[in-house]
């Protein structure tokens, strides 16, 4: 699955953005599978960027399902409407509260999928138990906060104890990695057990955002041990 990530778009101009990458049908490997938005609240993150107006304008604008990122303070308070709004999947940092089932919770209650995001230098195995109750794992490659940021491999090791615990029937989540995901890192990541990759730079700064997607597919799921194309 790749998603891109609106962050390295013109926000200007999101639906003609979002336009460039929903191909020609539900079966066109230059698909987006998700649009990844970042939602940053200059506080969890010291970056700005969109809530949930924006959001809601572009889910009118567009078909391909949106993966709301939230690098915000009390998730609880604005999650849930997030997935109101009819956002596909709402992620949460398990940095930003202290009670991340509870906002699990309510964001399938109000009919999202819940994600749970660690930061690079976050453990993963505190948060094991917990993810039962999550439907992806967002597993950062940057810090938080900008785009355009060099990939630190070192998170790798997370990813390969989350693909374990997944290949193994102890978890159902999806792997999400988000963060320096280019042509050179898809593959690193993906060898590791990534099923979706965020990707804004790579795409959005190529001169065909659409076949940057493909080519992003193409090489994930040579990469790869478990995924295959499907488009």
């Amino acid at each position: 699955m790749i998603a891109p990530s609106i962050l390295s778009a013109d926000f200007a101009r999101l639906a003609e953005e979002t336009a460039l990458v929903a191909g020609t049908g539900p079966d066109d490997p230059a698909r987006a599978d998700w649009l990844h938005v970042d939602v940053m609240d200059a506080h969890f993150v010291p970056n700005l960027t969109l809530g949930l107006p924006v959001v809601e304008s572009l889910l009118r604008a567009t078909d391909i399902p949106v993966d709301c990122h939230l690098m915000i303070e009390n998730p609880g308070r604005w999650a849930p409407g997030y997935a109101e709004a009819g956002a596909y999947n709402v992620t949460i940092h398990a940095e930003a509260t202290d009670d991340p089932r509870a906002v699990a919770r309510d964001i399938r209650a109000a009919g999202g999928k819940a994600g749970l995001a660690i930061k690079p230098g976050t453990d993963f195995e505190p948060y094991i138990e917990i993810l039962r109750d999550f439907d992806t794992l967002l597993v950062m490659s940057v810090e938080p906060g900008f785009g355009g940021q060099k990939f630190i491999p070192e998170v790798l090791g997370k990813v390969r104890a989350a693909r374990k615990l997944v290949d193994a029937g102890e978890l159902k989540v999806l792997v999400e990695i988000d963060g320096g995901i280019n042509l050179d890192t898809v593959e690193q990541a993906s060898e590791a057990g990534v099923d979706c990759f965020v990707a804004g730079s790579a795409v959005y700064s190529a001169g065909d955002p659409a076949a940057a997607v493909r080519t992003l597919r193409e090489r994930a799921a040579d990469a790869s041990p478990h995924l295959h194309l499907t488009r």
